[in-house]
Parts: C-alpha cells; structure tokens; sequence
C-alpha cells in the first residue's frame, strides 16, 4: 500500500484540514441541523410515535388471543421435531444468484440499492495490448488477480474526512491481491504511491488519451485527467504494464467508503507501538494537539480507522514503508473479521451496501451479483495463507522517491504467473496425475506444496549434471537455468539414454543425499534415488516438460494443439521478500513500523 491519503503525487507532506477524532458515526458526515429538514424528522418521528401507539392499543385490543399459546406435544409436534435442521454450510455456500433471490423475496430494494450504489470505469480506457488471461487448470481452477485502489478524493464529503480541499484523485494505497486457483491461498502486494515506474497513454475524461511516461510517480497514473473519481483504468493499465499480469477485475474506495466499511464490520483490531496525537495526523499543525490514537491494542472505526491507515508521521521514520506495513496489518485485522463474522449475506450484504456508496469498480464487477457472487467466491482463503508483501523497493540517492528492484520484483511477477506461493508452494489447485508404481524403490523427493529451497552459498559447490529424458528438445536447458538460479552448478549434459521419463529423476552419489533433497525440491514430483555417478545428476521428465511450456518438440514428437502452456517453476525468491511477508492472522502489535525515530 502506498502512500498517506492526503498527500499529492510529488509532495511528502500532508494536506492542512480539519481533524475529526470523535461522534457517534465514525466520521462519517451526519445531516446539519435545524431548519426545515430538522422539522420534517421531527414531523416524521411525532407520527411514527402516533402509529407506534395505535399498533399497542391494537395489540392491547387483541391481547387474549394472542395470550393463549396452543398446546404442546402431540401431532404437530411430533412433526416439527422431525424437521430437519438448518445446513449451515450451505447457507454459507450459497451462490449470489441465491443469495438475491433471498433478498428479492425479503425485499428487493436492497438489491435495486447495491445496483444503484455501484459505479464502473470505462471498458474502453482499458488499455487493448494486455497481458493474456490465465488459463484454468484440468480441473477448473483458475487464478484471480484484483488491483485494490485507496483513493484520496476529496469530492463529495471526503473532505471533511481527510482534511482539505485539493481537488483530483490521488491513488495514496494500492494493493495487487492475487487469489490462487486453489482459493485457499492470497497475497496482495502493496506498491508504493512514489515508486517510479513507466506509465503508459491513458484515456482522460474529454476522450483524449495522455503521452506515455517512461518514469514517472506510481500515483500519476490515478491522478491522470485531474478528475475526483481518479483514473483507475490508467493506474490497472500501468500495473499490468508493470507485472506483465492481467488484471481482472479493480476496485477503488474512498475516504467515505472506507469510513462505511469500519463501521459496518463493527470496527477492527488494530495495535500502535506509541501514541498517537493531531500533530502527528496533520504535521502543519504548530502544537501536539489531543490525543487521536492510543497506544496498544483497540478497536477503531470510521475516522479513527481512517487516520490510523494514513498515519506517517510521528512513527518509526516516517517514511511510506513503514505506512504500508500499518496499512498490511489493518487489511489483515479486517479479513480476520470477516472471516470469523461469516462470508454470508448477513455480513457481506450491510458491507456490500456502505462499501459500494463510494466505490468505483471495473465492468466485470458492475452488478450486485457479480460482486456477491465475488466476495463468496474468497470464502475459503485460510487467514494464515492470506500474506501481504511489499513489493522489492530500495530508496533513490537523488530524491526521496523509491525505485523498484527489478530483478527481485521480476521473479515475484514470475512466482504469481506460475500460480506459486511465495514460499514455492504449488497453490494450482490441481492434482498430479498418478504416473504408476516405479519398478524400483524410491524415495519420493519434496512434495509440491513443500517449499523451495532459498538460494543459499552452499549451493555453489553443488554439482548437477542435467540429462533431457523426453522428447522435448531444450528441457535440460531450461532445467539447469532453474538450477543456476537457485545458484547451484549446474551444467548440460545432453539426451539421456532413454527418452521416456515420466517422472524427473535425481540421482546421487555417495554422501549427497542432502544436497540431492534440496536439488529435487526444485522439481516438485521428481523421485530420488541412490545413482551410479560421484555427483549429482538430474534426468528430466515429463512432468517438468508439462510444467514449463512443453519445450520444442524434436522429430518425431507429438503434442496436443491449442493446449495452453504451464508457467514455468520460477527461482526462488530472495528472503529479503519472503522474510517481510504478514500473515492475516500474525500479531496485529507486531512489524507496524519501518526505521528509527518517533
């Protein structure tokens, strides 16, 4: 997540405004009162009083027949008691075409008010030249990858909660949530709001489409036509410029939204190293001001909500980094609370309706059914393999901006393509087909949901001969490249004596079971055995072939036309990754900083 709501795309500071920290709605704006508005509620209320009288005496009225309740047991309570009890999974696994005729039958205004409350972007500022879609597995499953935009408008009454009167939109928090196919698994990927990045020509408001930036601020690209809904195809457009990884469906909430949301979950959990006063929220102001925050453990809502995510100063350096971490710890505090209240129409419906109020969405997701049916569709990610990273960033010498570590965020966008956790974890959702009793004893080698080995120096006195066993050309190349990048020494060694490999095998000498384990976890599926060579040797099978794209087949080979090609198993990441990773469920009082000071 990047950046402080408040903040302009090329400014450190945050924008002057009032400061909001206490009444009953959170910060969400109530009516003004007095005049004729107060007058009519009044009005309203002295005769909803009149009938909520009226409806006593009637019930006093009828009060005896009511008094007298029928009598237990017999034959119709023979028959209740063999009714058959609610199925609670199934009302948690109802599909949103269910779940609206529910609420039809209930009554439909609800539904008529989410279709009202939904905004989508244009389909035609998406950009034409995208990255292609992911393909569904053998089994059906397939990936999702949703951009969650934080914006920090000030149209409508956002002002009030964010403080000043800056007009436009600037995109001060986004996340890249990638849903595996297995939709038990997630992480979401905050991108820093002042990282540099290339953004490309983006359609504005007046139909126009902008130049292209070869380096500009991350942000720019929200801010692109200078409107208060922002520009979220522009900002989807530059991710998936980015990531080389298509988009498929974005969100963006403002500073309203966001308020609703708290509240409408009944606040969240969220933990603060030191306490937090005004002076902290708006640096402008010239004294410490009243205390907004405490320290510890609490629950926040509305504006308290709001300025805990947007919060810098006054904490740790005070710096983006240590903000999206704060922001990561929030966003796992408030699945966890979803989660335990139920992904089902009693909790998603009352979210659905504060959250839609102020929320931009793609066309994908422009219906309330299609949004239901999306927030069920997450019912089943486990919290602790809901992770959140930030994206490989260092600081720039010659401002204070951020630039992207391009070769470790190039083997994170590789990691998702492939469907892969973050920890190497196969999260396809598809099971390996069985490849039949090997004639010989082996030790199966790392499953493929164990995780890969981290590239660590020992690997370098790793030897590994690599032999092709398939009939597709180019896989022993492809395989010691896997190897080199986890930087053991790998080299080619040709065809192997037979090109019939189902199954990739590593072999080993004396005294290299360990470093052979390590080498097979690279190559989920493979068997290990005892070999007759002093080294290493990796004999590859059908199984990697069919999970790096099938290579160039040589003569003679045959293959299935149209048949999409599997990612490839990518390296593994650099602990300087996976080692800032959160978990949903991890302590919500821990890693909410970044640096010294405060």
């Amino acid at each position: 997540m990047s950046g402080q709501w408040g903040e302009g795309p090329a400014r450190g500071d945050d924008a002057p405004g009032a400061l909001t920290t206490e009444g009953g709605d959170g910060g969400v704006p109530q009516p003004r009162t007095g005049g004729r508005a107060q007058a009519r509620r009044a009005a309203q209320g002295k005769g909803a009083q009149d009938k909520g009288a009226q409806d006593k005496g009637a019930q006093g009225r009828g009060g005896r027949a009511g008094a007298e309740a029928p009598a237990a047991g017999g034959r119709a309570a023979a028959r209740n008691s063999r009714k058959p009890k609610k199925n609670v999974k199934k009302i948690v696994a109802w599909s949103a075409a269910g779940v609206l005729v529910l609420v039809a039958g209930a009554g439909g205004a609800i539904y008529l008010k989410l279709n009202a409350n939904i905004k989508t972007f244009d389909a035609d500022a998406i950009a034409g030249d995208r990255p292609p879609e992911a393909q569904a597995n053998a089994d059906g499953n397939k990936p999702v990858n949703v951009l969650l935009i934080g914006s920090d408008s000030r149209g409508k009454d956002n002002s009030d909660l964010g403080g000043g009167e800056e007009g436009g939109a600037r995109s001060d928090t986004t996340i890249l949530l990638h849903v595996y196919a297995d939709h038990k698994h997630a992480v979401g990927i905050s991108i820093p709001r002042n990282a540099m990045v290339a953004i490309p020509s983006c359609k504005l408001p007046n139909g126009s489409w902008s130049k292209p930036a070869t380096s500009d601020l991350f942000n720019a690209a929200f801010s692109k036509g200078a409107s208060d809904d922002g520009n979220p195809a522009c900002t989807q457009n530059t991710v998936e410029k980015l990531t080389g990884i298509r988009v498929d469906h974005t969100i963006v909430v403002d500073f309203q939204g966001f308020a609703a949301m708290t509240k409408a979950v009944n606040g969240v959990d969220i933990c603060l190293p030191q306490p937090i006063y005004e002076g902290d929220i708006n640096p402008n102001l010239p004294k410490k001001g009243k205390l907004v925050l405490s320290q510890g453990k609490q629950k926040v809502e509305g504006q308290q909500a709001l300025d805990y995510v947007r919060l810098r100063h006054g904490i740790g350096d005070g710096s983006d980094i240590g903000r999206m971490k704060r922001q990561q710890a929030f966003l796992g505090s408030l699945a966890s609370n979803i989660k335990g209240q139920g992904l089902n129409p009693t909790t998603l419906l009352p979210l659905a309706d504060a959250a839609t109020k102020s929320m931009i969405v793609d066309p994908g997701l422009g219906s309330a059914d299609k949004l239901l049916s999306f927030g069920l569709s997450l019912k089943n990610i486990d919290m602790h393999e809901l992770k959140f990273i930030t994206l490989p960033w260092r600081f720039r010498t010659q401002d204070k901006n951020i630039d992207i570590v391009k070769a470790d965020a190039d083997k994170l966008w590789e990691t998702l393509k492939a469907d892969r956790t973050i920890d190497g974890q196969n999260a396809t959702g598809e099971q390996p087909a069985a490849t039949g009793t090997p004639a010989e004893p082996t030790t199966p080698a790392a499953s493929s949901s164990a995780p890969v080995p981290a590239a660590d120096a020992g690997n370098a006195a790793v030897k590994v001969s690599v032999y092709n066993g398939t009939t597709a050309a180019g896989m022993d190349g492809k395989a010691s490249e896997l190897l080199k990048g986890a930087k053991f020494a790998a080299s080619k060694a040709g065809p192997a004596a037979s090109t019939k490999y189902a199954t990739t095998m590593v072999e080993y000498g004396s005294g290299q079971k360990a470093n052979a384990d390590k080498v097979a976890a690279l190559f989920p599926g493979a068997t290990v055995e005892v070999g007759k060579s002093a080294g290493i040797t990796v004999i590859v099978g059908k199984d990697f072939v069919a999970a790096n794209g099938g290579g160039a087949a040589a003569p003679g080979a045959t293959g299935t036309a149209g048949t999409p090609a599997a990612p490839a198993v990518p390296a593994p990441l650099p602990t300087s990754v996976t080692n800032d990773a959160r978990s949903a469920d991890d302590d919500i009082c821990a890693n909410t900083s970044y640096g010294s000071g405060g």
